[in-house]
């Protein structure tokens, strides 16, 4: 499943945002929110909203005020989150690690920090960095999605037409950018000069929440391939990491100009197709496991009473359509959301009253989105993983020809069996001895 974590905004309450009043308190894994415009009314019968507001995750942080005994660090944080991505990553899966949350609320700080307190995209690339080179290879891209198109953040562009990156999609590894420069890095210090480059190149502006805000979406992606020696063949563990630091969420503002408006109107279209891709996969999740219950309920029944299934199965409901490609951002993380990745979110919120439709928000968007199913595999050589399986089943076949000798009462049946076995082992071996003589 898709892994949630619920970070409480790491700033103090800003000057800009915050009439005053801090609504949030988290509690291990749970944050709450109170609602201080019913809180502040007398009890009457026909007030339905709730004062206090819970919602639970796998990880909830307290980062506003580090004198306070609950605050999370961002080491913290890194040995929660940042570990589950690198020890993912080193098994051979791809992983996806994404903030989301409303404007000034800590997203770039948590992905990226600052030369006092670095976040996790530094974090993380220090500890691959500290690995033994000749046997462990690293690529780097940054990218930027603004106003619905796509930027390389590591390559000077045409000033005229800076943004001519097209997606394209590979019918076995899914989305790409065409175009994209990787760059191979061999220590940290390198690391750090791209990610100080691509930063500096990010589009910000000033907002009602803050000064320097994010006005587009940035992936930073590593391609991380590591050389190793299985079944005496040489192979190799292969992982994407996407790093993704979303542009914060925000009401539009009539003072703006025309291009700002247009600017924040293409945030939140992505957003809000990203909002309408991760309900839609936790809706087809929760009917997969309804009728994977249904199924289990059926099956029981049926062994022990014979009795025939229930009517009106939900099994018969096809999967709602799910709209990718309705934005470039929910396009290049199609195999992050529901497919061939194990993906963190990080919801970002900010602990002040005058945030509250915010926070409520962003909590809902990361509730609905726990229930989503991914489907992560271990990207390895396809003729080691063959060797892999035939092993297996010569390893099972010859269980079998022990079990038939051990239990030898009719001589005629078992010689039959025991020569059909053994034929199956022949061949299988026979075709592990063919997979080595091709490489």
């Amino acid at each position: 499943k898709l892994h949630l974590a619920t970070f409480v905004s790491n700033r103090p309450l800003s000057k800009r945002a915050e009439g005053g009043r801090v609504i949030v308190e988290v509690d291990d894994k749970v944050a709450k929110v109170r609602n201080i415009k019913v809180d502040s009314r007398l009890d009457s019968s026909w007030e339905s909203r709730e004062k206090t507001v819970a919602f639970s995750f796998d990880y909830c942080y307290w980062s506003v005020d580090p004198e306070d005994p609950k605050y999370a660090s961002q080491e913290m944080v890194f040995q929660d989150l940042g570990t589950s991505v690198l020890s993912g990553a080193f098994r051979g899966y791809n992983i996806c690690l994404f903030a989301y949350g409303q404007t000034g609320s800590g997203k770039t700080y948590t992905m990226m920090g600052t030369p006092a307190s670095i976040g996790l995209t530094p974090r993380i690339c220090e500890v691959l960095s500290e690995f033994n080179f000749p046997f462990f290879l690293f690529l780097f891209s940054f990218l930027e999605i603004y106003n619905e198109r796509v930027r390389d953040l590591l390559k000077q562009s045409d000033k005229t037409k800076p943004y001519t990156l097209r997606v394209r999609e590979h019918p076995e590894t899914g989305p790409y950018v065409q175009g994209l420069t990787q760059h191979l890095v061999t220590d940290y210090k390198q690391v750090v000069k791209l990610l100080e480059e691509g930063i500096a190149k990010r589009i910000t502006a000033a907002t009602h929440i803050h000064n320097a805000s994010s006005r587009s979406h940035a992936v930073f992606t590593i391609h991380y391939t590591q050389a190793i020696l299985e079944n005496n063949l040489p192979s190799e563990i292969a992982s994407k990491i996407n790093l993704v630091d979303l542009a914060g969420s925000e009401r539009a503002d009539p003072s703006y100009c025309k291009d700002r408006i247009t600017e924040g109107a293409n945030i939140n279209k992505s957003l809000v197709t990203l909002g309408i891709v991760i309900s839609t996969l936790a809706q087809n999740s929760q009917m997969f496991s309804s009728c994977q219950s249904i199924t289990s309920i059926t099956s029981e029944a049926e062994s022990g009473r014979g009795d025939n299934p229930p009517s009106g199965s939900s099994s018969g409901r096809r999967p709602a359509y799910i709209p990718y490609r309705d934005s470039i951002l929910t396009w290049l993380l199609k195999d992050s959301l529901g497919g061939n990745s194990k993906t963190i979110m990080i919801a970002t919120i900010s602990p002040a009253s005058s945030s509250y439709n915010e926070t409520m928000s962003t909590l809902r968007y990361a509730a609905n989105a726990k229930n989503i199913i991914n489907k992560p595999r271990v990207n390895e050589d396809a003729n080691v993983k063959l060797i892999r399986e035939l092993r297996e089943e010569i390893d099972r076949l010859k269980a079998m020809l022990m079990s038939f000798e051990l239990r030898n009462s009719s001589p005629s049946w078992s010689d039959d069996r025991d020569g059909n076995l053994t034929e199956l082992v022949l061949q299988n071996e026979m075709k592990v001895c063919m997979i080595y003589l091709m490489l």
